[in-house]
């Protein structure tokens, strides 16, 4: 993707739940609108990250994997 992210959040080596709520607490740090990469290698982000933002009205603009590392572009919502 070629959008330029607001922040990265970097979740790689970490297991469930620890990447939500890693998310959580940066989603709450980003304006609203603003743009956050995600960065994980634990599979289960494929169905929690999908679920958070559906839950909490973000957008997951973007997902996919590369070499093991999955990667998640999240627009936050407008408040």
């Amino acid at each position: 993707m070629s959008l330029q992210p607001d922040a990265i959040l970097d979740a790689c080596g970490l297991n469930c739940p620890e990447p939500v709520m890693m998310l959580h607490n940066k989603v709450r740090d980003l304006p609203a609108g603003g743009l956050l990469k995600v960065l994980a290698t634990d599979p289960s982000t494929k169905r929690d990250i999908p679920k958070f933002c559906m839950f909490l009205g973000h957008e997951l603009l973007e997902q996919g994997e590369d070499g093991g590392t999955y990667q998640y572009w999240i627009r936050k919502k407008l408040d």
